[in-house]
């Protein structure tokens, strides 16, 4: 199964915004540990402080997310309602290309 979210969300302020790219920054250094070869993971934060996730999986639906499974996620949904302004909007995409060199 291939899967592909897009997820976006608006911070309530800039240090709101701080807080939740330190906890992302922890999902990212757990993945690097654990090197999952099932998924791929990109989180832009943008200039309005908001920040949009875009997560490729290919796993399938009984089998556990190895994104949503790691305690440094949790960590980062700890509290995240709070450091919201307003909803979360998650949408399955389709790919429709991709050209990828070092990103940084």
């Amino acid at each position: 199964m291939h899967k592909r979210l897009v997820t976006r969300y608006a911070m309530r302020s800039a240090e709101a915004a701080d807080e939740n790219q330190l906890r992302v920054r922890g999902v990212f250094d757990e993945l690097a540990e654990i090197k999952p070869d099932n998924v791929s993971y990109i989180v832009l934060r943008l200039a309005d402080d908001s920040f949009v996730h875009l997560s490729f999986h290919n796993h399938r639906d009984d089998e556990v997310n190895p994104i949503a499974s790691t305690p440094a996620f949790a960590h980062f949904q700890d509290g995240h309602a709070d450091r919201r302004d307003g909803g979360v909007d998650q949408q399955t995409a389709e790919l429709v290309g991709a050209y990828i060199t070092t990103i940084d």
